[in-house]
């Protein structure tokens, strides 16, 4: 049969036109349709938060059985914002990065974003708090994020923030690699960096495809191969192809070769595992087994544990862009929309708010693309996705042992080890012999398991002198105040391979408070082999 020219020309006009836009040299939605799949990607994400909060660390490398029910109700996540605020991070960081891109231009400076960023009221943790106090003692990006500055780096933290850049970016996923560098190395650097690079792009192709295999696929472009997680990514991509109707089967190969992380003090050689590579796999798992389907998908994400409610927000944003807001089932929307006018702990930003400033700056960019508008329809420019430039931490530094040193100090602290680095897990606390009252107070209000966090206005600042063989290292700061804190008193890495000798001598020494030192991490320039008998 022979068509006209003209006839397919007239065809392929109607069909880009559709819900389900064409790839190619560009890609056209409606505003209608542009901004429904922004409100879904928002959505999605808060949604999955919560759906995993009860099960967040509570499975640390082992799989949620399908026995365990996960609630979700009406009023359900007007119950977790009354009752743990601190929850939904995941978002009121993303919509850190919105406020700052909103108040100073889509081309904002990463020093402009680092010091909007280190300015933040509410708490941190992991990365995001190390690269806070770096920034506030003078280490600005990339530096701030650099494994040697910052032990959390390959953390998932810009993997939970790297939402809005995708939502930003619709179509565009070089764009949204380009936005992912300024805002990432700011607390990430190496795996932890490529989980938000990635994350931004699945968000991003989300606009245009509606196919899952096809968005992890093209996703993980943008990621150099020969990486740790590039390879990651493509052995999901592989076992999924293996396994395609098991993944469970998937998670157990990913559990076999990737459950090693290497950096997080919390987790090295301990079940707990926040690393981006293995969390960003399981979001994976749940965007491809879910096949589509917006509850099958982040219950899979969920149920791959660790990380149980970043990694089905992350799915389900993703999902929530694919779909779009209007096709996000009512039993998982209903819920959400009691929240939807209410503003964010810290920051004043709400999810309706994040809608139109969401799809205001995608309109943006869209413009500064080279895009165009053609009555109320958003023409998109496409590119192939373009791999960010090749980082990798913790070269030639692999943990040798994990010291359960568990001891306190209040002058000095000297400790030898062989090997070429080290990590000091602990934290300035109060001193409990002094101060009973404290405790007391503090375990009625956040629980015992939580003591040693400080309160927002203790201003003690210690001053510690680190020497490495009898040599003066540096010379840290460690506020008492929560949103100052130092993580880690001390840590180096890629010293000489040797034997060394840590001193750590306290110089304002005050007897309120007490140094504790839960953990000591050695590292070698050496992969260590079993040493059981072959």
């Amino acid at each position: 049969m022979y068509y006209s020219r003209k006839y397919i020309i007239g065809i392929l006009i109607i069909a880009s036109l559709w819900s389900f836009p064409v790839s190619g040299k560009q890609n056209i939605l409606s505003k209608s349709q542009l901004q429904d799949k922004i409100k879904g990607g928002w959505a999605g994400q808060t949604i999955g938060v919560v759906y995993g909060a009860p099960v967040e660390f509570k499975y640390q490398g082992s799989i949620i059985p399908n026995y365990q029910n996960i609630p979700w109700r009406e009023g359900y996540v007007k119950y977790w914002w009354d009752k743990k605020p601190g929850l939904f991070d995941d978002i009121y960081t993303d919509l850190n990065f919105v406020d700052v891109f909103e108040k100073y231009g889509l081309n904002v400076p990463m020093d402009t974003i680092a010091y909007y960023w280190a300015s933040t009221p509410y708490h941190l943790a992991h990365a995001n708090q190390a690269s806070r106090y770096n920034i506030l003692n003078g280490i600005m990006p990339p530096y701030s994020g650099n494994w040697k500055n910052n032990p959390h780096a390959d953390d998932l933290d810009f993997q939970i923030e790297a939402d809005f850049i995708g939502l930003m970016t619709p179509g565009m996923v070089n764009s949204a690699t380009e936005v992912a560098n300024r805002v990432g190395h700011i607390m990430n650097s190496g795996d932890g960096w490529y989980g938000g690079v990635y994350v931004s792009a699945l968000y991003s192709l989300a606009f245009i495809s509606n196919d899952v295999n096809d968005i992890v696929e093209q996703a993980i472009k943008t990621i150099p191969k020969g990486t740790k997680f590039y390879d990651c990514i493509s052995d999901v991509i592989k076992w999924h192809n293996q396994y395609p109707q098991d993944w469970q089967a998937c998670w157990f190969e990913l559990q076999q070769k990737w459950n090693n992380d290497v950096g997080c003090p919390k987790g090295v050689f301990l079940s707990f595992d926040i690393d981006a590579k293995i969390n960003s796999a399981y979001a994976t798992i749940g965007i491809l087994y879910g096949k589509g389907d917006f509850t099958r998908s982040i219950d899979i994400a969920t149920r791959c544990g660790q990380d149980a409610d970043c990694n089905p927000a992350t799915v389900g944003g993703v999902l929530g862009v694919m779909l779009g807001y209007s096709k996000i089932p009512p039993f998982w929307l209903n819920p959400l929309k009691e929240i939807e006018p209410l503003s964010f702990e810290g920051i004043n930003m709400s999810l309706s708010k994040a809608y139109d400033l969401s799809f205001k700056h995608a309109i943006k960019m869209v413009k500064l693309a080279g895009g165009s508008f053609k009555g109320d329809n958003v023409v998109i420019p496409f590119a192939e996705p373009v791999p960010v430039s090749y980082e990798q931490n913790f070269e030639k530094s692999f943990p040798i042992f994990r010291d359960r040193y568990d001891r306190s100090f209040n002058n000095e602290l000297s400790y030898d080890f062989y090997g070429n680095g080290y990590v000091f897990y602990g934290n300035l606390v109060k001193n409990s012999k002094i101060d009973k009252d404290y405790i007391d107070r503090i375990s009625k209000r956040v629980g015992s398991e939580v003591f040693g966090l400080a309160e927002p206005n203790d201003l003690y600042v210690a001053d510690i002198d680190v020497y490495i063989d009898g040599e003066l290292d540096e010379r840290v700061r460690m506020p008492m105040k929560n949103t100052s804190r130092r993580l880690e008193p001390a840590w180096k890495y890629q010293l000489k391979e040797g034997k060394h000798t840590v001193r750590l001598k306290w110089i304002n020494s005050n007897p309120e408070y007490e140094i504790r030192i839960n953990d000591i991490l050695i590292y070698s320039e050496k992969q260590p082999e079993s040493n059981l008998p072959k």
